[in-house]
């Protein structure tokens, strides 16, 4: 059987390229922004890298708003953001 090839995604970040289990996946689902850890939510997607140095970049740049047809408020950011350095930034650290 062949070897099935490893998908790649573009951090919006950075603009790196990184394999699919690498990095994270940021869903819209009917105007709400959140973390996809599991990559399988219904919902735009759009994909950064394990860093908050990605996200703030992200933020500034307004790439949230374009990749995801959404617009954050300076609370949703926040509120993103916490999310994102819990579930993605300390768990690295517990592993």
């Amino acid at each position: 059987m062949p070897e099935r090839k490893t998908p790649f995604r573009r951090c919006i970040g950075c603009m790196t390229s990184f394999p699919k289990n690498e990095i994270v996946r940021i869903v819209a689902v009917d105007g709400t922004v959140a973390i996809d850890l599991s990559g399988n939510k219904n919902g735009r997607g759009a994909y950064l890298c394990r860093s908050l140095e990605c996200f703030d970049m992200a933020v500034k740049k307004r790439r949230f708003s374009y990749s995801l047809g959404v617009t954050m408020t300076p609370e949703e950011t926040a509120s993103v953001r916490e999310e994102f350095e819990k579930t993605v930034i300390n768990a690295e650290v517990d592993l």
